[in-house]
């Protein structure tokens, strides 16, 4: 069996999130962008330990901060040095969509 370097659900670079309440992040995501939920593996703790969701033909992983990995929440580090830039058709539409799941408008348009 051949292993494929990118596999055929993945682009070149897939982005991985630490959220402090994953699984809430996750709900957001379905509510606010119609992510499908591909997978996860809960810990014994209610927390995810690894999840996969697709937003488009996008994949993102993520998963709870843990106490013995490199990587930290932006809650932890107050703020974040990340972002999701997400191209949509109608992006009014999914801007209401975004804000009636708890998105907040950040700098109103004009």
């Amino acid at each position: 069996m051949t292993v494929k370097p990118i596999p055929d659900c993945y682009h070149s670079v897939t982005p991985y999130l630490m959220i402090k309440g994953a699984a809430e992040a996750i709900d957001f995501y379905k509510r606010a962008f119609d992510a499908i939920e591909i997978f996860r593996l809960s810990q014994p703790s209610s927390q995810i330990g690894h999840a996969e969701i697709k937003i488009g033909d996008s994949s993102i992983m993520l998963a709870d901060p843990c106490e013995q990995g490199a990587f930290s929440s932006p809650q932890s580090l107050g703020g974040s040095s990340v972002a999701l830039y997400v191209s949509v058709e109608d992006v009014d539409a999914q801007f209401a969509q975004a804000v009636r799941a708890g998105a907040k408008e950040i700098k109103p348009g004009g």
